[in-house]
């Protein structure tokens, strides 16, 4: 690797070992939505791709273009060593990219690409974290 990741390393092994989200939008009429989303993390480039099927037509990948201000939440409880609730959220700007790389099989060529610009995460080890990361859609 050859930068250092914006994520910890506490944070790259939760995100790896979890494979759903939850993903909040902001509608042009200024409702919220929330919706269940698979991630894929590119760790080096701190970045965040959701794909889907037929991403393009779908009201997320809408209202990203309108507004870029995302919220992705991916978080679980651990009940092996009692009740430790563990989890991230990764705030930031998206790009409703028309045309990109499937991030997997099957899925169509839109994809929302999250820049992190704040990463707060906690139960994933000793200590809660919350801070600011840099963040270029450029």
């Amino acid at each position: 690797m050859c930068c250092m990741s914006i994520f910890s390393a506490a944070e790259l092994v939760y995100l790896s070992e979890q494979k759903l989200g939850r993903l909040a939008t902001k509608a042009p009429d200024g409702t919220l939505q929330n919706n269940p989303v698979g991630y894929f993390l590119d760790a080096e480039l701190g970045l965040v791709d959701i794909g889907g099927h037929g991403m393009g037509g779908s009201r997320k990948f809408g209202n990203v273009r309108a507004d870029p201000q995302v919220s992705l939440v991916i978080d679980d409880l651990d009940t092996t060593q009692g009740w430790v609730v563990r989890g991230i959220e990764i705030r930031g700007r998206a790009e409703a990219i028309a045309d990109g790389e499937p991030p997997a099989p099957g899925y169509s060529r839109e994809i929302i690409r999250i820049h992190p610009e704040r990463i707060l995460s906690w139960g994933l080890g000793d200590s809660s974290s919350r801070r600011n990361v840099a963040s270029d859609i450029s």
